[in-house]
């Protein structure tokens, strides 16, 4: 049987600062990404599987990704949590603001690893992450492959 590669796509907004950043990101900003997320697998045989034929069903692929990544992140404003950004976070958390306090400077590359690691968890064994696409803006992606990181 051939391995087959699927994508689905999701889209989610937040804010983010890269502290000690020379730019304009060193402000507090957002952004609407969009993530692709790619597996790889062979499709069911079993004809008496009710998800015959597929890799890996949609709905359950788009289940992982909103519980891990979209409804984490979607709406949030993103710090590093070794910075001083934590005081900012802690006077947006005190006016109930969705604020995530993350281990790594929140750029687009840092937060693809982030998410590779979290898929990766939950996708059944048969099936392997292949790769991520994080798109930031129109013009700026940042991707993930397995391929790379074995």
């Amino acid at each position: 049987m051939s391995n087959i590669r699927i994508t689905k796509q999701f889209s989610f907004e937040t804010g983010h600062a890269l502290y000690g950043y020379d730019g304009k990101c060193k402000n507090v900003h957002g952004h609407s990404y969009r993530l692709d997320v790619t597996v790889i697998g062979q499709p069911i045989s079993d004809q008496t599987n009710v998800k015959f034929g597929m890799v890996i069903d949609f709905g359950d692929l788009k289940k992982i990704v909103k519980e891990e990544i979209v409804d984490v992140f979607d709406h949030a404003t993103v710090f590093n949590k070794n910075t001083p950004h934590v005081e900012l976070a802690k006077e947006l958390q005190a006016r109930d603001h969705n604020v995530l306090l993350v281990d790594y400077q929140p750029t687009s590359e840092m937060m693809v690893i982030d998410f590779a690691s979290k898929i990766k968890k939950r996708l059944p064994n048969n099936i392997v992450l292949h790769s991520l696409k994080l798109q930031e803006t129109a013009s700026s992606y940042a991707q993930w492959f397995a391929s790379d990181n074995d």
